[in-house]
């Protein structure tokens, strides 16, 4: 990575919803006419990835890796949101930032999230292996990071 990622760095999204970013389930179909939560997440992340991409260096890329938001507020559709991204602290390859939300009239969401920093031929690599491997059915209890 390159030097000036520093706490404070903040980048935002701006935008205006639309009935495509309500809330809809696959198997349930739409269910209320707001912004969904996932949606809401969708932003803050791409937030948090405008913070970092000035900094990757050639051959770098960075992955989601975690998150915790709560989403306390709804929007409508025609309602503008800005998502904001706060870098909190850069720990290794794993960027934290802190994320709200906000409509015209109040905070909408608020949490954390973490991207990891990898090379992108590895990126890649894991892509290509993800496609050409059948899929495991994982057991009850387990998880694993797609990064580390």
């Amino acid at each position: 990575m390159r030097n000036g990622l520093v706490p404070g760095t903040a980048a935002e999204v701006v935008l205006t919803v639309t009935d495509a970013m309500t809330v809809r389930f696959d198997e349930l179909g739409p269910t209320h006419p707001v912004y969904a939560t996932w949606m809401m997440i969708k932003h803050m992340e791409e937030a948090g990835r405008k913070v970092i991409l000035p900094f990757l260096d050639d051959g770098e890329d960075a992955v989601g890796y975690a998150v915790d938001v709560v989403h306390v507020a709804p929007t409508p559709v025609g309602g503008r949101v800005r998502a904001r991204a706060v870098l909190e602290r850069v720990e290794g390859r794993r960027i934290h930032c802190r994320v709200e939300a906000h409509n015209e009239r109040e905070k909408i969401g608020e949490g954390r999230t973490v991207q990891v920093v990898v090379p992108r031929g590895r990126l890649e690599a894991r892509f290509r292996d993800s496609v050409a491997r059948p899929a495991a059915s994982p057991r009850a209890g387990e998880g694993g990071s797609h990064v580390d």
